[in-house]
């Protein structure tokens, strides 16, 4: 597939006039099309709810609009679920999905009345010590070990994961739960991460409704729902193909009806959990050329760096770059598109064709909308940009500011000798 930007050069200047480079800037057109064929491609299943993964892009602004399409919130921290219960997210909007959880954060989510899904079996006592009882309604992660497969090859290694529970612990755990008063049941899994296939749902749909046919044959608990959590991905490179969500909810449809309908289990609930399908696609990190290098290999600097997008420094992942209004001018230079930190490692693109660029040029670095800002940090006393949603009438709007020196040493304020750093907006 092409890569385009969903902003033209000229609306990308008039935004950095507004809010200087670098930030995230969001597509709403996009993340409603998208939203509305998610909706569309089970709504055959009368209790589906996607739960966006807000750990993928945690802003309130973006929260409001998914919720709008009946979205409630997966949530894995006492911050997030502070976050979803601001935008009025609660209750069983809220899937509570967490591993080494302290206990405040098992107390919050029961507060909020949140579903909890438990990652481990000891987690069992942990959370009635905690919170005094055991939910009617509970959910239990599941890890089947070994290797996850589909038709065209190894899709990824459970077995080597810290997540969840194994089989025999997971038919345990059902048992102690509904001991302890827990009616209303749900198993999740989540056994690959960002899939370029339209087979993985339906593959893992197998697993689990085979597994949930059993479960509640053996134990007697009610199973209320199966959540598919995540893993349905984004084609980073040019060449891929995307998914089809239609396609994908049709093969998860024909499992349902071939294992669930004929157990008498038709009544039985799907949940999502996607992230980085939800948002990856329509977010971009807009960074200006300040800098160009030329020594043993060609190099242009921009004004963004790692703490922007750390996916390229710390897992050498491909994100597309596009020169704003030289989408159709030849990719006959070979640069290294690189950041300003103290860290070789700080890469958008290593020996990637583009374009001639020179400094005052804008780069789109394309995908950002999930796992992008939300995996910023402050290393080299970098400071995290501003995020801004481009609206469906051509507006821009600001939906997080840029990061000042301020925030940078607000942690700093309970010190005499250095408050006054804390209270500073602007650069000495």
């Amino acid at each position: 597939m092409e890569k385009r930007p969903f902003a033209t050069k000229d609306q990308l200047e008039a935004i950095a006039e507004q809010f200087p480079t670098p930030f995230h800037l969001y597509d709403e057109a996009g993340i409603r099309r998208n939203m509305e064929a998610l909706r569309d491609a089970f709504s055959w299943n009368e209790g589906y709810k996607e739960y966006f993964a807000v750990k993928a892009t945690p802003n309130p602004f973006l929260i409001k609009i998914l919720q709008e399409y009946g979205c409630g919130c997966d949530c894995s921290s006492y911050t997030e679920l502070m976050l979803s219960d601001a935008c009025g997210v609660r209750g069983h909007d809220i899937m509570f999905s967490s591993n080494e959880t302290p206990a405040a954060d098992y107390v919050l989510a029961d507060k909020l009345g949140a579903i909890i899904n438990l990652d481990d079996i000891t987690h069992i006592d942990f959370l009635e010590q905690t919170i005094g009882s055991i939910p009617e309604t509970i959910s239990c992660r599941y890890n089947p070990g070994g290797l996850f497969e589909i038709s065209n090859g190894i899709m990824d290694n459970p077995g080597d994961a810290k997540y969840g529970m194994t089989t025999e612990q997971l038919y345990e755990a059902f048992r102690i739960l509904k001991q302890k008063g827990a009616k209303h049941f749900g198993i999740h899994a989540f056994l690959c991460s960002n899939t370029v296939t339209n087979d993985y749902y339906p593959k893992l749909a197998e697993v689990l409704f085979k597994l949930a046919v059993d479960l509640q044959r053996e134990t007697g608990a009610h199973i209320s729902f199966i959540n598919l959590s995540g893993g349905i991905g984004i084609p980073y490179e040019p060449g891929q193909e995307p998914n089809d969500i239609r396609v994908i909810g049709e093969g998860v449809r024909r499992v349902y009806e071939d294992v669930l309908v004929p157990a008498g289990m038709g009544d039985v609930a799907l949940y999502t959990e996607l992230g980085r399908f939800m948002l990856g696609p329509y977010g971009c990190l807009v960074t200006r050329a300040i800098h160009e290098k030329h020594i043993h290999k060609d190099y242009v600097g921009v004004d963004a760096c790692a703490v922007n997008l750390m996916r390229p420094a710390i897992y050498g992942a491909y994100h597309h770059i596009t020169v704003a209004g030289k989408e159709d001018v030849p990719c006959d230079h070979v640069y290294d598109v690189v950041g300003g930190l103290c860290e070789n490692s700080d890469k958008f693109a290593v020996d990637r064709a583009l374009p001639e660029v020179v400094p005052g040029d804008l780069l789109v670095i394309h995908d950002t909308g999930a796992h992008g800002h939300s995996m910023g940090y402050n290393y080299n006393g970098k400071l995290r940009s501003a995020e801004v949603l481009l609206r469906e009438d051509g507006s821009a709007q600001l939906i997080r500011r840029a990061e000042t020196p301020a925030d940078y040493f607000a942690t700093l304020d309970c010190f005499d000798d250095y408050s006054y750093l804390a209270h500073k907006p602007e650069r000495i």
